[in-house]
């Protein structure tokens, strides 16, 4: 069965809508890029299934456009929050399903969040919070938050580790976190193997709270 593709808005083409919209369509979505400068419109109209010029402050403009068609909104505007939050309203009233926005600081989100956002993000916390996590242990690769103090991270077991079985490490018994698997190059392998030695560069796939994957962390 063909994998069900989903049609996308992204408002906003500098750097951070770019290269979500890229992404998006390289995933075999339909994604139109929406924003007022030509140059930013021009260089991603190759890469998109279309682009337009267009203020997207003026609810008319957006609807004449089609925008009121497409699944989901990605609002990227940068640094003009007027327009960020004039188009989150906008959207909202003609009825888009989903709109997630880029918010430039934490009044800025606030205020995107009263007015129905479905997500909010701020690209440069998340991303430093993901740089942090990864420079603080070099053996963390990798990791998602999923919100409510849970993530899923990637662990790299090391040299000095290798030999050693899953149960060994005490994941689900000393650790309160949970095994979901282990990557081995590309082949998965279940986290129901507990005696199955590891191997270096094995990558575990393990979810928890933030404070105790931190604690195995330093104690790997």
């Amino acid at each position: 069965m063909a994998k069900e593709t989903r049609s996308f808005a992204v408002i906003g083409l500098g750097a951070f809508g770019s290269a979500v919209a890229a992404e998006l369509a390289r995933f075999g979505n339909q994604v139109i890029g929406v924003d007022l400068d030509e140059r930013r419109v021009a260089s991603m109209a190759p890469t998109l299934s279309s682009t337009v010029i267009l203020d997207t402050t003026d609810e008319l403009a957006l609807r004449e456009a089609g925008i009121d068609q497409y699944d989901v909104a990605l609002i990227a505007i940068g640094r003009d929050i007027q327009a960020s939050i004039l188009t989150t309203m906008n959207l909202r009233m003609l009825g888009v399903g989903t709109i997630w926005v880029k918010a430039s600081n934490r009044t800025h989100h606030r205020i995107l969040s009263k007015l129905g956002a479905d997500r909010v993000i701020l690209p440069e916390q998340e991303m430093g919070r993901h740089i942090a996590q990864m420079l603080n242990n070099p053996i963390v690769q990798d990791y998602v938050s999923l919100g409510n103090g849970f993530s899923v991270v990637n662990i790299v077991i090391p040299e000095r580790l290798e030999g050693r079985t899953v149960a060994s490490l005490g994941i689900g018994t000393t650790h309160d976190l949970r095994l979901l698997g282990v990557m081995r190059g590309t082949e998965f392998r279940s986290a129901t193997e507990r005696e199955l030695p590891l191997l270096r560069d094995d990558k575990l796939i393990v979810l928890g709270k933030r404070p105790e994957l931190r604690h195995f962390g330093d104690v790997l």
